[in-house]
């Protein structure tokens, strides 16, 4: 049996921004080991020494203009970046990492492919209360935003009760998506990827989704997703986070070493394999 190590790290006083993230690059020795990268695109914009929010140009590849709103849907090829000069182009610090080193995060993608269906249904028809009601621990913000996780897509995307709520439009963009999750953003790979994601663009574009980042990335940069996405899936890391957060929770914000070591007791019995303490013999005299 192969036992590996991991090793976890949590901090609750460092903000997530560019100096941090470069003083934690720097203890890891980024530069001595080059690895690839993966994360949400909020933290991409900060390996990049790029802004974050609702910019112009938020995308690393290329001069996509967000805000050029009459383009989306009808322009693909953007032109290439080729340079990232400080305050230029959205770029306001030196990039961290080689672009090239950046891995799309499939599971993001999927989040926000999600938020931006939800975002253009219909909040007075059956299909949205059907998802307040799948989901009462929500609030109806967050359904509104389509704010959710991996373990709540899945579970409406085996719910046959949600399609039959769909107009045409909005089921055909719905099962595009499924198809998009299925057949390219996992383990499995269909020959037919690039027709399956043409689809979801065109299908969303008919319902009257907006092109976001996620939208974007999949439209513009299809060539840049790997071969087999559920082998560098950045899920565990969001379940980590998600976990992260329960504890903290449970803990009031009174933050101490015991916490760390509940969640990794809480890994442990989560396993197949057993971990049994070793009996203390006793001497009498």
């Amino acid at each position: 049996m192969l036992i590996y190590s991991a090793i976890f790290a949590h901090s609750v006083h460092l903000k997530e921004n560019y100096e941090n993230v470069k003083t934690l690059l720097n203890v890891l020795k980024y530069d001595q080991y080059n690895w690839e990268v993966i994360g949400d695109f909020k933290m991409v914009a900060f390996l990049m020494g790029m802004q974050g929010g609702f910019t112009k140009y938020p995308c690393h590849l290329c001069l996509w203009d967000s805000r050029a709103t009459t383009e989306h849907y009808k322009k693909q090829i953007w032109p290439k970046r080729n340079e990232f000069v400080v305050g230029e182009k959205n770029v306001k610090q030196t990039r961290l990492i080689n672009p090239n080193k950046v891995l799309i995060p499939p599971l993001h993608i999927k989040l926000g492919l999600i938020k931006q269906f939800v975002k253009a249904l219909d909040k007075g028809g059956d299909a949205f209360q059907f998802l307040k009601n799948l989901f009462p621990e929500l609030s109806e913000a967050k359904v509104k935003a389509g704010v959710f996780i991996g373990p709540q897509i899945k579970k409406i995307l085996k719910s046959n009760d949600f399609i039959q709520m769909l107009n045409d439009v909005e089921k055909k963009a719905w099962d595009s998506f499924a198809d998009v999750v299925n057949g390219f953003l996992g383990n499995n790979k269909e020959d037919n990827y690039a027709e399956l994601v043409a689809n979801l663009v065109k299908s969303y574009g008919n319902m009257g989704c907006r092109i976001s980042m996620k939208v974007h990335m999949l439209d513009a940069h299809l060539d840049e997703f790997k071969d087999n996405m559920g082998a560098y899936s950045e899920e565990q890391g969001e379940r980590f986070h998600q976990d992260i957060k329960d504890f903290e929770r449970r803990y009031q914000g009174q933050y101490n070493e015991s916490m760390m070591g509940d969640y990794v007791w809480a890994l442990m019995r989560e396993s197949d394999v057993e971990y049994k303490r070793k009996s203390r013999k006793t001497s009498h005299f």
